[in-house]
């Protein structure tokens, strides 16, 4: 085993045991909650020893560093998915590898994403991203619709060929009422989940929680976590 192979598999156990004993303290089974890791940064290379490791589920945040790593990776049985804030001149790309986009917040973006998933032949799964910072209607600092706008643009993303409505995402708020209470926010997004799934009951999916927060993700409920620096180690400085 490389030494960069192992490093990789005693972080991944750490994660797991975290997860776990997650579950364990809210009565959750293990089974209940996916571990997508947050792979930004880091190479190709990185992500083939992760599927060695059983990792199933990974994600990207920028299109020029994800389409050529899912390029490179092709071969591999992965689920890849978009979690940054997504230009509508980058939708094209990111249909082309993404299984799921969690940063859907604009009705814009569902009808560039549908399009180019029908050109394609493909079927994106959609994740509304609420952003708790925002105003009712308005829009998070880091992306994400309010509360408000999350009914229609679901029905929206419903209604789209080539995309299925998975659920929701959101990103612990920095500002706002709920900075400092990732719980709150987690238990929030929850309850908006509920209302969401007694019109689209498919849409099951919750993503929420990161390295430093999966487990009030876990308590509140979330089905997926988003960690990435506590597998792959602290990020190296951009630029």
């Amino acid at each position: 085993m490389t030494e960069r192979k192992a490093q990789l598999a005693a972080n991944l156990a750490k994660v797991e045991e975290r997860i776990a004993a997650a579950c364990k303290a809210a009565g959750r089974e293990r089974e209940e909650v996916t571990l997508i890791v947050v792979t930004k940064t880091y190479p190709a290379s990185d992500v083939r020893i992760l599927s060695e490791l059983g990792v199933r589920h990974v994600a990207e945040n920028r299109d020029q560093d994800a389409a050529p790593k899912a390029a490179e990776c092709s071969d591999l049985p992965l689920s890849w998915h978009f979690v940054g804030q997504l230009q509508t001149n980058k939708v094209r790309s990111v249909v082309g590898y993404a299984h799921v986009v969690q940063s859907v917040d604009r009705s814009k973006l569902v009808t560039a994403l549908s399009k180019e998933a029908v050109r394609a032949e493909r079927e994106v799964g959609c994740l509304i991203q609420v952003a708790l910072d925002a105003e009712e209607s308005g829009r998070g600092e880091r992306g994400g619709v309010g509360v408000a706008g999350i009914e229609e643009l679901a029905d929206l993303v419903a209604d789209s060929p080539g995309l299925r409505l998975d659920g929701l995402m959101t990103v612990a708020p920095l500002t706002g009422p709920f900075a400092g209470r990732e719980q709150a926010a987690f238990e929030r997004l929850m309850d908006l989940s509920t209302a969401l799934r007694s019109a689209h009951p498919a849409a099951n999916m919750v993503s929420a929680g990161m390295s430093s927060d999966l487990e009030q993700a876990v308590a509140a409920g979330a089905t997926h976590v988003r960690v990435g620096t506590a597998v792959l180690g602290v990020r190296p400085r951009l630029g």
